[in-house]
C-alpha cells in the first residue's frame, strides 16, 4: 500500500489523532501561558527571583520528556493526567523567561505618567505593562507551541492522545507493510499541525499588537 493509499484508507483515524493532538496541546499550552504569565508578575521586580524562575524552568527543560512522563505514570496514572502535566511543564520556560523580559522592557517614564494620573498599581499592571509585554509574551508562546507539539508525540507512551499513537504503532510494527506510512503520517500530520499553529500566532499578534509596537 502507497503512502496516499494509506492516508485515503485511515484518513478517518488520522483526523481524530490530529484533533486531540492539537486540542492537548492547545489546552496546555494556554495553561502554561496563564501560569507563565502570574510568575512572571510575581518575580519581574526582583532579579534574584527572576533568576529562580527562569533557573527552574531551565533544570525542567534538562528532564528527557520520556522520563518526565515516565516518572508522572506512578503518580498520576495513565492518560491524560501526565500528559497535561507533562506537556504545561514544559511550556512554562519561555513564557515565564519573554514575561520577565517583557515586563523589564517597558518604559519607565510610561509607568510613571500612569501613576501620576492616579492609575493603582493593578491598574498599570493590566492596562500599561502587560499590553507593552504582549509581544515578547506571544514570541515565547509561540516558541513553547512548537517544541509541544514534538513532546506531545511522547505522550502516546502513557496512553495519552493524539499522534504519537501513529508513530509508536509503526516503531512498534517495524518491518510490516505499512510501518513506515505509520510513522511518516504521523510525523507529517505534527508537522503540518505546527505550522497551522505559527501561522494562528502571526494572526493574532497581527491582531493584538498594535502597528507602531509591531514595526
Amino acid at each position: 500500500m502507497s503512502f496516499w493509499e494509506y492516508l485515503a484508507d485511515r484518513h478517518q483515524q488520522l483526523l481524530a489523532d490530529a484533533w486531540q493532538h492539537a486540542s492537548a496541546v492547545l489546552q496546555c499550552m494556554a495553561l502554561a501561558t496563564a501560569l507563565g504569565v502570574l510568575i512572571g508578575v510575581a518575580v519581574y521586580r526582583r532579579d534574584w527571583a527572576g533568576n529562580l524562575a527562569t533557573t527552574a524552568g531551565s533544570a525542567l527543560l534538562t528532564v528527557p520528556s520520556l522520563a518526565m512522563i515516565g516518572l508522572l505514570i506512578p503518580v498520576v496514572g495513565l492518560g491524560v493526567a501526565p500528559t497535561v502535566i507533562a506537556l504545561t511543564l514544559y511550556g512554562l520556560l519561555p513564557v515565564v523567561r519573554n514575561a520577565i523580559v517583557g515586563l523589564r522592557g517597558v518604559d519607565p517614564d510610561l509607568v510613571d505618567a500612569a501613576r501620576g494620573i492616579g492609575m493603582s498599581r493593578r491598574a498599570r499592571l493590566l492596562r500599561v505593562e502587560l499590553p507593552l509585554a504582549w509581544p515578547p509574551i506571544l514570541t515565547g508562546v509561540r516558541v513553547a507551541t512548537q517544541m509541544l507539539m514534538g513532546i506531545a508525540a511522547i505522550a502516546a507512551y502513557a496512553s495519552g492522545p493524539g499522534l504519537g499513537n501513529e508513530i509508536f504503532r509503526g516503531i512498534a510494527s517495524l518491518g510490516s507493510a505499512n510501518a513506515l506510512n505509520q510513522v511518516l503520517a504521523g510525523t507529517l500530520g505534527i508537522i503540518a499541525l505546527a505550522l497551522l499553529f505559527d501561522a494562528a500566532y502571526v494572526l493574532l499578534g497581527r491582531l493584538t499588537i498594535p502597528r507602531g509596537i509591531r514595526d
